[in-house]
């Protein structure tokens, strides 16, 4: 039978991992999934965050959670956490690829540190979360990723190379595995937000400067609410989005339009 549009939508029996789902907009997203029905894992290299945004997920939409602590940039922790996962819920549909960082500053100022900290925070995890996931998803010949790239992984701005390198690679990553799994009926999409009012933008929102200009090259003229972008991610997660696969869906105020 056909599915009617808002069933289209429904994640009600899917399992659905958030990695840096304790807070921002990975926190956000989590809150979407599990809304639309979906038992939610949210990871956090704190156990304790982790702990508590399950929690408060299963209080506010009572959809079953899992806490994992997970740090995305080591192997060991990754493949540690998904057998956890599947131990507790037994399948995985839903990958949102969503821990990451920035560090901001002109290139002769940032450290190889800094570089490298991002770099196996927004690609080298998302990279191995997906290594992961593979086996799981390809034996059921069905799943969704959604890796939270950005618009700077397809314009930039000064100050932003670790990010932008990471947010580049990562969205070219999201074609490359769209195509490699295809087969699979595996759907890989980029979910890639604009200025939203997280703590990551905690830096530019505290500058007057920084965030007037910002806000002066936002065709809308304000930044995102974290929440306009929940109902983006149940789009990428559901049967909504099925013959969509290998795109990077905009959520930017109109930035990259410009």
């Amino acid at each position: 039978m056909p599915v009617s549009v808002l069933d289209a939508f429904r994640l009600d029996g899917k399992t659905a991992f958030v990695t840096g789902g304790a807070r921002g907009l990975g926190r956000v997203i989590a809150e979407a999934l599990a809304s639309a029905g979906a038992r939610v894992a949210v990871s956090a290299r704190d156990i304790t965050q982790a702990r508590d945004a399950a929690d408060a997920l299963t209080a506010s939409t009572t959809s079953q959670t899992l806490a994992l602590a997970l740090d995305v940039t080591r192997k060991a922790d990754v493949d540690d956490a998904f057998a956890r996962l599947l131990d507790h819920f037994g399948g995985l549909d839903i990958l949102v690829n969503n821990a990451g960082i920035n560090i901001r500053g002109p290139i002769e100022t940032l450290a190889e540190a800094d570089w490298d900290l991002v770099i196996d925070t927004n690609l080298k995890g998302p990279w191995l979360c997906c290594r992961a996931a593979a086996e799981t998803m390809k034996r059921q010949k069905s799943g969704r990723v959604i890796n939270v790239s950005s618009m700077l992984g397809e314009i930039s701005l000064p100050d932003r190379t670790p990010y932008a390198s990471s947010k580049g690679g990562l969205t070219l990553m999201t074609k490359t595995l769209a195509l490699e799994w295809a087969p699979f009926g595996i759907n890989v999409n980029a979910l890639c937000p604009g200025p939203f009012a997280t703590e990551i933008n905690t830096p530019l929102m505290n500058d007057p400067a920084a965030r007037a200009s910002m806000e002066s090259n936002v065709p809308l003229k304000r930044w995102g609410d974290p929440v306009e972008l929940g109902p983006a991610a149940v789009f990428l997660a559901s049967q909504a989005s099925s013959y969509m696969t290998g795109a990077t869906l905009f959520i930017d105020g109109g930035y990259t339009a410009r």
